[in-house]
């Protein structure tokens, strides 16, 4: 829909003075990081698929929310991947700031792979307790 309603670099302000939906073309990875690299960003998400379903049965070890965390980060990273190869770039459009601050635009499929990881992390951390 972004894509379809805003040209590059448009941004439509949402909530003033914090929040604006912004067509951004990411050729980068998070942050802006390896901008102009797709090639090898699309290598690499393959690569991470490919371990993930390698050592599927491993990273989800029977739990549940293992599973789920595990998804959102298989998920975000199809997402971003579709975007790469179709596209040549991934298109970010939630724009976060406060007052001078500013947040590096994102999409949905980032925001799934961080609360992923973020999951995964907090739940491997807690097995670590309960293992003591």
């Amino acid at each position: 829909m972004v894509r379809r309603l805003f040209f590059p670099g448009e941004s439509w302000p949402v909530f003033s003075s914090f929040f604006n939906l912004t067509h951004v073309r990411n050729t980068g990875a998070v942050w802006g990081w390896f901008q102009h690299q797709n090639e090898w960003l699309v290598l690499v998400s393959i690569l991470v698929l490919v371990l993930i379903a390698i050592f599927h049965n491993y990273l989800v070890s029977g739990k549940g929310g293992y599973s789920v965390a595990i998804g959102l980060i298989t998920g975000g990273i199809i997402g971003n991947l579709v975007d790469r190869v179709k596209f040549g770039w991934v298109t970010d459009f939630l724009d976060f700031y406060w007052k001078n601050s500013h947040w590096p635009s994102f999409n949905v499929a980032d925001s799934a792979i961080c609360v992923g990881v973020a999951l995964y992390l907090m739940m491997s951390l807690m097995a670590c307790k309960e293992i003591k």
